[in-house]
Formats: C-alpha cells, structure tokens, sequence
C-alpha cells in the first residue's frame, strides 16, 4: 500500500521567476513517483499556486504541505521542514542561484518520509560502546552535499537513501541510495550527517562530516524541545518558541522509545482538516513565519 499525500510549491516574499515554480514542481513529481515511492511506499501530488492565499481556495486546503520559496527564510539553513500542530511544511531559502532546487527536492523527501520530524529506525549504532538505538529517519542528510545530487530534465535535485540503509544484515549487492553513493548501511558521507538516540542514557547524538578527512562524533544531550529533528538541527537554530509540534507527535515518538517500537508513531499524529483555532491556511502559516521573523530579531 502506497500513502498519499498532497504537496504544494509556493512563493512568498520571494523574486523568484512564476515560470521556474511549474518546471521545478514538474522534477520533484517525476522524483516522487519514479524514483522515491516504489522504495519508500510513499507518493504526492505536488501542485503549483502563485501565492499562499490561492492554497485556501483548494477545497483540501487544510491538508496540504506546502513548500514556502522566500528569498530569505529566517533561519540559518537553506531550507528547513517544520509543522505547525500536525500540519507540515517547509521553507526553502531563493538566493538567486539554481541550488535552490536541491533544498526543494531534500525538503520535499524528507517532510514525505518524516512529517513530524519524530520517525526512528532500531539499528546497531556506528558509535563504538553503544547498543542498538534509535535514528531519526532524515532521508537526504547523510549524502546532502551538491557531488550527489542528479538532475530531472535540467534540474538539480538530492539523492536519498533507501530503507535498506538500516538493514545491517543486506545482502550483497544491495543499493542503499538512489545514485549508490552510500554504499554500506549507516554510512555518512562527506558534507553529510545521522542522527540517532541512545534509549540507555537517552543522549541523541550525531555523526558529522562537514570538513577534514573523517566523520566526526557530536554528543548533543538529551532533547529538551520536544521534538527529536528539531533538536538535532543545531545548524538551523530554530528558537524553541517558534517551532510548533504536534502534541500527539511528542507522545507518539517517547511512546515508541519506551516501548522499544522500531518506529515512531507517524500517520496518527498527523492533523486532519481545519485549525483548531479558525484561521486559514495562509494565515496559520504566514504567523510562522512571522513568528520565526521575529524571534530571529
């Protein structure tokens, strides 16, 4: 059974070309279904609207993610994916250059494979010392740099690894990543990050590669946003008082930790339909933003 979500690519505040929008959406559908669903069982419709306000006259408006383009997005990232109470969306960062189509499609895989930012995978650590523990399922971090990304049909987009990545018992020959760059489970390659929880001293730590010759360990200390992607993030920044989980996502994530699930609780977690406050998409969404703007000041 294949999940289905709906996605959307929008600008706001941003100098970006309207033209650019339908060929980029046209490459990320083509990633989505050719290249990502058969792997991870998981699809999308990716839209195109000229403005977040055109998103309210959808009549599924409430349960669609969209993909904000702004020329500066408020925080130290090129691109970043939150939720405001279950209901995802990103931010993609438009500095004039074509790169911004590799945040697009990095954002756009990692909000499907894991909307709330609290998905894990049971897997032996790489970390010497360590049992078996619990990693974030971000499906582009490992191999984000720009040498391994691949283009559909002009435009530049990630690579992802597979759910084989966890599978320390693959046989040969087994892909772990769509161009086949990772070619071992769990690896990190240069430019790339994992992240995962130790459930003995419940520590989320990192394995970093961002210079010299070999990845690097981060002890990053026990989560205390309440959200594990959030947390691990640390280049981001995101001021806890504007990043906005689903209560029902906290919950399900620190349930699978304490019942050693091998996954967290995703799909239940997620919103569906209208905020409970009254407010339209648009206007859910342009106070996060706002709210980030000015914690950021």
């Amino acid at each position: 059974m294949v999940t289905y979500r709906n996605l959307a690519l929008v600008t706001e505040q941003s100098s970006l070309p309207s033209g650019a929008l339908s060929v980029v959406a046209s490459a990320l559908q083509t990633q989505v279904v050719r290249d990502f669903a058969p792997k991870w069982r998981i699809s999308a419709g990716i839209t195109v609207f000229p403005s977040l306000d055109a998103i309210d006259q959808h009549p599924d408006a409430a349960n669609i993610w969209p993909m904000i383009v702004m020329d500066k997005i408020p925080v130290n990232a090129a691109g970043v994916h939150l939720d405001h109470n279950g209901h995802p969306y990103a931010l993609i960062d438009y500095d004039g250059t074509p790169g911004w189509t590799l945040t697009a499609s990095h954002e756009c895989l990692e909000m499907l494979a894991d909307p709330l930012g609290d998905r894990v995978r049971l897997a032996p650590s790489i970390k010497p010392g360590q049992g078996r523990v619990r990693y974030l399922v971000e499906v582009c971090d490992p191999n984000e740099a720009d040498q391994y990304a691949y283009e559909i049909d002009g435009v530049t987009v990630s690579d992802f690894y597979f759910p084989s990545y966890f599978r320390t018992t693959a046989a040969p020959g087994t892909a772990f990543s769509h161009r086949g760059a990772i070619t071992k489970p769990l690896q990190v390659l240069p430019g790339g990050y994992l992240s995962w929880m130790d459930p003995t001293t419940r520590h989320w730590w990192q394995q970093t590669w961002f210079s010299g010759n070999a990845p690097i360990f981060r002890d990053l200390g026990i989560d205390t946003a309440g959200n594990p992607r959030r947390f691990t993030n640390v280049e981001a920044d995101i001021p806890l008082e504007v990043f906005q989980p689903s209560g029902r996502a906290r919950t399900g994530v620190m349930a699978s930790v304490t019942a050693a699930a091998p996954l967290a609780a995703d799909d239940g977690a997620l919103a569906d339909g209208a905020f409970a406050d009254g407010a339209s998409r648009s206007e859910a969404l342009r106070a996060d933003i706002d709210a980030v703007i000015e914690a950021y000041r």
